[in-house]
């Protein structure tokens, strides 16, 4: 009976050293992120980056729901293409949102989740590539939330949409 408890006790030892020496890398420190501009984006700048994010996602055959935010969360306009299914509405706004309250991509959170710090998402961040800052004089102005095809297909298009109205 001692000699299987012995054993018992050096397998857990020796099985459970190496998952106690694994521990997560530190996470990088990020970039600072860019300050709000005193001005928001306007209905003219935000139709200019969904006009560039659709053309963007047209030739690459995808459906596409294309948010645009003010940097203090408020919808300027909203466009969802012909065919794109439904529950990409409510999730082009998370991204949107989440980019323009945290300052960053959502990219940022994605990665971040994938590395293994889930704080973000308790932060209720959207970890999800497809939601960009908009950015002019280098200050944020608004935000795009895309959403409909993988998460790098509405990153792609939301990049296409922010460089717009740089």
């Amino acid at each position: 009976m001692r000699n299987s408890l012995a054993l018992i006790a050096a397998g857990l030892v020796l099985t459970g050293g190496p998952a106690l020496a694994q521990t997560a890398a530190p996470a990088p420190t990020p970039a600072p992120a860019p300050s709000y501009s005193s001005r928001v984006v306007t209905l003219a700048e935000a139709k200019t980056v969904v006009a560039a994010a659709e053309a963007e996602a047209r030739k690459n055959g995808w459906t596409m729901v294309i948010v645009i935010l003010e940097s203090n969360g408020q919808q300027v306009f909203a466009e969802k293409m012909d065919g794109t299914q439904y529950g990409s509405n409510e999730v082009a706004l998370k991204k949107a949102h989440t980019s323009a309250n945290f300052r960053r991509p959502t990219s940022y959170f994605q990665d971040a989740v994938k590395a293994g710090t889930l704080n973000s998402i308790f932060t209720g961040a959207t970890a999800v590539e497809g939601g960009e800052l908009l950015l002019v004089d280098g200050k944020i102005v608004g935000s795009i939330g895309v959403s409909g095809g993988s998460g790098a297909q509405d990153g792609q298009v939301a990049r296409a949409g922010a460089a717009a109205l740089k």
